[in-house]
């Protein structure tokens, strides 16, 4: 998995990459918040970002707070490391958007659990992503007569994607939701009943005696 490290301490970097390159995954490293801000704003951007709470420019917790700001449907998982150990401090942490924390100095093990655990979480996000967008192109195909819908000129019958020629109704009837029912407007009612038309007619035309 791709993950970015914002960290200005080099020894601290350094660690970090080593740990996560030996697990596989792919590093992109950050000296300060403003590159690691830069960097999480991209549409490839990393699913996973660690950040240090105190970095020259802009802090983590700021970075923190600008990404969960940003419109996405796939949020980044978000790490912050910080050797603050009060209470509070891993609340603010939480409450400005952070998924988890690791305390400064981390440890190796505990550094692969947690990102682990992102790394899942990320995957179960992009699953889910892919899965409504399939819903929601279904959806759209079942409902929406989309391109070019080739109709005779005289008889308007709609030609199928198999090259046969349907009713109008059968073929919207097949492509999407809609019901019919059916009648007869007046025209039509005067071509195939003209007989019931002129009845009609002369009853309307007749005074009452």
């Amino acid at each position: 998995m791709r993950i970015l490290i914002a960290e200005d301490d080099f020894t601290s970097r350094t660690l970090l990459a080593g740990v996560l390159n030996k697990e596989g995954h792919e590093v992109t490293a950050t000296v300060n918040g403003t590159e690691a801000w830069q960097a999480l704003q991209q549409p490839d951007a990393p699913p996973l970002a660690i950040l240090d709470w105190m970095m020259p420019e802009v802090n983590g917790l700021e970075v923190v707070r600008r990404v969960r700001a940003l419109p996405t449907d796939r949020p980044s998982y978000l790490i912050m490391l910080t050797a603050k150990g009060d209470k509070a401090d891993i609340i603010a942490g939480l409450e400005a958007g952070a998924n988890d924390y690791l305390s400064k100095p981390f440890h190796a093990g505990e550094l692969r659990a947690r990102v682990e655990v992102g790394r899942r979480l990320v995957e179960l996000q992009a699953a889910l992503a892919a899965k409504i967008e399939e819903l929601r192109q279904a959806f759209d195909q079942i409902k929406t007569l989309r391109g070019i819908v080739p109709i005779c000129a005289g008889c308007k019958q709609i030609r199928d994607d198999k090259g046969y020629w349907n009713q109008v109704e059968v073929y919207v009837r097949d492509h999407t939701e809609a019901r019919f029912s059916h009648g007869i407007c007046p025209d039509c009612m005067k071509k195939l009943y003209p007989d019931i038309c002129a009845d009609d007619d002369d009853a309307i035309g007749k005074t009452p005696a």
